[in-house]
């Protein structure tokens, strides 16, 4: 999900990635497993202790770094401002648009097995209601691509950055959105945004699709699809799952309460963000082994798969950021870096020089530009071992 308060929130990774943060610290607890050095987990735990203050009450890390005999798991601060529980490494949390990964894997999973083109109208694979829905906003869906989804450039507009989309979700947090509402949204609170391949501009709604995609092909929900589609429990992924009613046993075991401007979000239905665009909860090792696997071979069936995602897209105008198919490609400290960073405080960084990952949850949303500068002062450590 990204934050109708602002805009340019896609954008997280471009500013403060190298920002220190040195705060108060506060009660710890971290596991560091296979270290090379001790001095590690010690150096890693300070960054985490560094950011705890009464505005951010919790921060999660996973450093996975084979080069360096490093998987460490820390967390600092509270998992619940009101009964001070103490943050345990392994609790899960919302991971908001990181989940565009995941999905953006799974579309390309199918493409490997021929089950779709890149090249294929949406129209194919949506409803009718939704193409109605489309067509009603000025959209072409048969125009508007797959690839076109991916890469956010198809001219949507993204129903989750309209002001009234938050202030509907802070007026009624228990709302049971679905998929159509949300399309709908799409075309009644914003307008047309270019014509298809024309530019980028970021678009939960659009993943939103992609979601749908892999329910129609599939003839499965979308957390099955994800799951089948990319191994997740081969790949020892334990903790990472589609925030769905299916799930809801699940989901209250370890989670973590998530705040935005102070408010306990805690409650807030699941389906404000869980079509595609969001929608998964995990843990931030998951999600480091995850990124470790994607990036090491171990997802999809053909090394080219990964490079037709990371493949650089250009555009007539220059855009904002470097986004790629569910991937954002910057520079962190000096060196090349894939990410993807979700409103709900996630973000998961691969460093392809090191062969190694960084993954950070705050439990405080973010809404200014920023982003979680415990991932560029953990990769300094990791530079300087």
């Amino acid at each position: 999900m990204k934050s109708p308060i602002c805009a340019i929130l896609p954008g997280l990774s471009l500013v403060l990635l190298c920002c220190a943060m040195l705060l108060p610290a506060c009660q710890t607890t971290a596991t560091l497993k296979n270290s090379s050095s001790n001095s590690s987990g010690a150096a890693f735990q300070a960054l985490l202790d560094s950011a705890i203050n009464d505005k951010m009450p919790g921060i999660l890390v996973h450093v996975e770094s084979p080069k360096h005999k490093i998987s460490w798991s820390g967390a600092a601060g509270v998992s619940d401002t009101k009964t001070q529980n103490k943050l345990q490494p392994d609790q899960t949390f919302r991971i908001a648009s990181v989940t565009k990964t995941f999905v953006a894997c799974s579309i390309l999973r199918l493409w490997e097995q021929g089950k779709l083109a890149l090249t294929d109208p949406i129209s194919k694979y949506i409803s009718p209601e939704h193409t109605a829905i489309l067509i009603e906003g000025g959209y072409q869906p048969d125009q508007i691509t797959i690839r076109h989804l991916l890469t956010h450039s198809s001219g949507m507009f993204d129903h989750a950055a309209a002001q009234i989309y938050l202030e509907k979700i802070q007026n009624d947090p228990t709302h049971h959105w679905t998929r159509t509402e949300q399309l709908r949204g799409c075309i009644t609170w914003g307008k047309l945004l270019g014509k298809p391949g024309e530019k980028f501009s970021y678009s939960d709604t659009g993943y939103t699709l992609l979601g749908e995609t892999l329910e129609k092909i599939t003839g499965k929900t979308m957390g099955d699809a994800i799951e089948n589609l990319l191994k997740l429990k081969a790949l020892g992924l334990k903790n990472t799952w589609v925030e769905n009613e299916a799930n809801l046993h699940r989901n209250d075991l370890k989670r973590i309460h998530q705040y935005l401007d102070g408010v306990d979000t805690y409650h807030y239905h699941a389906s404000l963000d869980l079509y595609g665009g969001g929608g998964l909860l995990s843990t931030s090792k998951d999600l480091a082994i995850y990124f470790q696997n994607l990036f090491n071979h171990k997802v999809f069936d053909k090394p080219a798969t990964l490079d037709t995602m990371l493949a650089k897209r250009n555009y007539a105008v220059k855009p904002r950021m470097d986004y790629r198919m569910g991937m954002y490609f910057i520079q962190l400290n000096g060196v090349d870096a894939y990410t993807h960073s979700g409103f709900w405080g996630t973000q998961v960084a691969f460093v392809p020089s090191m062969n190694a990952t960084i993954a950070a949850n705050y439990s405080q949303a973010w809404t200014v530009r920023g982003n979680a500068p415990v991932l560029a002062k953990a990769l300094a450590v990791l530079q300087k071992q």
